[in-house]
């Protein structure tokens, strides 16, 4: 009974936004075990306030210096901020080796500003598995946006779209035919381009290669295409109207009721990393090798790893 009502005590300060009951939940939550499950199941009725905007794009594009302008934007405006930073894991120790909090120094003694670097502990994607949880206790506390900021590895980056409200895409000047190269990926993910330190050369050349690309889609995906702003986030040029251009997507998805499919693609998220979790590593490796020795067809595979889940054994 302790630990109920110190998971009581730790909601209630949550929802009272209290810095220290934030940064404790925040904590259990990385952990991932069933205190965190049951903390969240227990504060989901007091999300659906935040803006939840992800930010991804090709490592060096400037997506931590966008976070922090957008973020500094957003405190002038009133409004409360969460920032989570998905930073890649250290080999060693599994903790994020990056540090966005580090390069974020500006917000430090302020306490509209809330933010949490998170290691991928390997996982593809770009996102922790407990971003989501993550995005939803910021929400629960009253934070008014949250941006997620990915590793930036570039096409793998793609599982932004299933936690964002919004997803920001960021390019540089410079990419040329490397904007080819990854459109097969997080080019497709993108609410909304922003081409960062547009003040370079090829700017004017990599918004036109953006647009040719949202011509080739159809009637519909024309008329719905990504806007695309320019901005030297450096010198916090071209932010206010970006920021605008995001909340604008943001209340036309609502609009046009995303969220309900927002969530369909959550829980299909949750639900798959839920029934992989159920897996041994040992086992799944066995079976990988008896399909690598041929001993195996993966389908059979497949079917016996399903009933593993399903029933137990």
């Amino acid at each position: 009974m302790a630990f109920v009502t110190s998971h009581s005590d730790l909601a209630d300060g949550v929802i009272a936004g209290d810095t220290r009951s934030l940064a404790r939940a925040a904590t259990l939550i990385e952990s991932q075990t069933a205190a965190a499950r049951q903390l969240i199941a227990g504060l989901f009725s007091r999300t659906g306030h935040a803006t939840i905007v992800g930010i991804t794009g090709p490592p060096g594009s400037g997506k931590s210096t966008l976070v922090d302008g957008l973020a500094k934007l957003v405190r002038k405006q009133g409004r409360s901020v969460g920032i989570i930073a998905v930073d890649p894991s250290s080999p060693y120790t599994h903790g994020a080796i990056l540090g966005d909090r580090i390069r974020m120094q500006d917000h430090h003694d302020d306490p509209g500003v809330f933010i949490r670097s998170m290691a991928t502990r390997g996982r593809l994607g770009g996102l922790a598995q407990a971003t989501l949880d993550m995005a939803l206790l910021l929400d629960a506390a009253g934070r008014d946006v949250v941006f997620v900021e990915t590793v930036g590895v570039g096409q793998d980056e793609v599982e932004i779209a299933s936690l964002a409200d919004v997803t920001v895409v960021v390019l540089v000047p410079g990419l040329g035919d490397d904007v080819q190269a990854i459109k097969a990926g997080i080019m497709e993910v993108a609410d909304v381009f922003a081409i960062n330190k547009s003040d370079l050369p090829g700017a004017e050349r990599l918004e036109q290669e953006i647009r040719a690309m949202q011509s080739l889609g159809s009637d519909a995906q024309r008329d719905n295409a990504a806007p695309i702003r320019r901005v030297i986030a450096a010198e916090s040029t071209g932010l206010e109207d970006l920021m605008e251009v995001v909340e604008t997507v943001f209340e036309k998805r609502q609009r046009k009721g995303a969220r309900t499919e927002t969530w369909v693609i959550r829980l299909r998220e949750l639900l798959r990393d839920s029934l992989m979790s159920s897996l041994s590593e040992e086992g799944l490796e066995s079976h990988a090798q008896r399909v690598a020795m041929k001993l195996e067809d993966p389908y059979t595979a497949v079917d016996t790893l399903r009933n593993v889940i399903i029933h137990g054994h």
